[in-house]
């Protein structure tokens, strides 16, 4: 079966939900290492080129899931990403204000934060779906985990690989 990409997707006005890796290190509330953040512009970027909005997806440490902690929170990833892409990045504290417009970029807060995540809980898969038209996997660090957001998105949205998922598939030959 031929794995379906973005760059074959049909995206303009759409909301395109993307699972990114951006569990980056952190000290003292700034990021040490911000490798995964650029690896992830090009499949943010390629979104935005099509005409989407971008709604990311994404943990940052080991927070207790469903328990919010400041010290786990991706606002300085949003921050930085901001400055990368050149355009504000929204964090969006609950899915409720998670929505992104064509052009526009929004971070869910910690997807740990959300209970049901770890364990693939269909509700919360489905209201991650809820946000958007197509869902890219484009963390393949996470891709092995059954999470809402690594797997259950996928069961109710048009599901595709990303930049990097492509790239390490085609490494992998």
């Amino acid at each position: 079966m031929p794995i379906r990409l973005l760059q074959d997707m049909e995206c303009s006005g759409k909301t395109v939900v993307i699972r990114q890796d951006l569990n980056v290190p952190m000290k003292d509330g700034r990021i040490t290492n911000d490798k995964r953040i650029r690896a992830a512009l090009p499949g943010i970027r390629m979104a935005l080129d099509k005409g989407a909005g971008v709604i990311l997806l994404s943990h940052l440490g080991r927070p207790t899931e469903g328990v919010v902690e400041e010290k786990f929170s991706l606002a300085p990833v949003a921050a930085h990403l901001s400055g990368l892409l050149g355009r504000p990045v929204k964090l969006a504290a609950d899915l409720d204000a998670a929505k992104a417009a064509p052009g526009e970029v929004v971070l869910l807060e910690n997807i740990r934060f959300f209970k049901g995540e770890k364990k693939n809980d269909p509700a919360l898969a489905a209201r991650l779906a809820a946000l958007g038209d197509i869902y890219v996997m484009d963390a393949f660090g996470a891709a092995h985990r059954a999470h809402a957001s690594t797997a259950g998105v996928a069961a109710y949205l048009p599901a595709v690989c990303g930049y990097l998922v492509q790239k390490e598939v085609s490494i992998m030959g």
